[in-house]
C-alpha cells in the first residue's frame, strides 16, 4: 500500500492534488486545509497517504500533517462515515476544533459541518470520544500526565455526567495532595461554581 508520496505537484484543486513521483502522476483526494497549505504548482511536495481499497476502486487520500491522517483514519471507523465524508468533515472544521467538540460531546457544533446530521454527530461522539484522549492536530499544549488517583477522580466526574474537558479543568484547579475523596469533593466544588 502507498503510505507516503514525495514528488512534484502537477495540479491542485480544493479537493484534489496530482503528484508526480517517478514519472507517474498520482491523483490524491485532499481536504481543504491541506489544499490551503500546499506549495505552488511545480514545487516539491510530500503527502502522508491513506490508501483506500474497495472492490471497484483504489483511492488515495493525502494529508500534509500526519495528525490529520490519524484523525481521518479514526473518522472512517465510525459507522456511516466513509472516506469521502471524512474528507468533507475535515474540510468543514479545523481538526483540533473537531477533536474538542467530540471530546466535549458538542453535537450542535459538529452538526454545523456540511453533510453531518445529528445522528452522525452523535455516533462520532460515541465512537471517538475515548479514542481521542488529546488534540491530534495543532500546537495545543500537551496534556500533563496524571496519577492513577487523578484519573480515578476524572473518571468519577465524567460518570456523574460532567463533560470531560470541564472535569479536567476542575481537576487542574484543586490540590493534588490528600485522598481520593478530598480531591473529588474539591473538584466538585470547583464545578459547582
Amino acid at each position: 500500500m502507498i503510505a507516503h508520496l514525495r514528488g512534484r505537484l502537477l495540479a491542485k484543486h480544493p479537493n484534489q492534488a496530482i503528484v508526480e513521483t517517478g514519472g507517474v502522476g498520482y491523483d490524491v483526494t485532499i481536504s481543504v486545509p491541506t489544499f490551503s497549505d500546499l506549495p505552488g504548482v511545480g514545487s516539491e511536495v510530500a503527502l502522508h497517504i491513506h490508501t483506500h481499497v474497495r472492490e471497484d476502486l483504489i483511492a488515495l487520500y493525502g494529508f500534509l500533517r500526519p495528525a490529520e491522517k490519524v484523525l481521518f483514519e479514526k473518522l472512517i471507523t465510525v459507522s456511516g462515515i466513509g472516506p469521502k465524508l471524512a474528507i468533507t468533515i475535515l474540510s468543514g472544521m479545523a481538526a483540533d476544533e473537531m477533536v474538542g467538540a467530540i471530546r466535549e460531546n458538542d453535537v450542535a457544533r459538529l452538526t454545523r459541518i456540511p453533510g453531518i446530521g445529528k445522528k452522525t454527530a452523535e455516533r462520532m461522539v460515541l465512537e471517538l470520544r475515548d479514542k481521542l484522549p488529546m488534540p491530534v492536530v495543532g500546537e495545543a499544549p500537551a496534556i500533563p500526565t496524571r496519577s492513577a488517583m487523578e484519573e480515578d477522580v476524572l473518571s468519577a466526574l465524567v460518570n456523574l455526567g460532567y463533560q470531560r474537558a470541564l472535569a479536567e479543568r476542575a481537576l487542574e484547579k484543586v490540590s493534588k495532595d490528600g485522598s481520593f475523596e478530598v480531591m473529588f469533593r474539591n473538584a466538585l466544588g470547583v464545578l459547582a461554581k
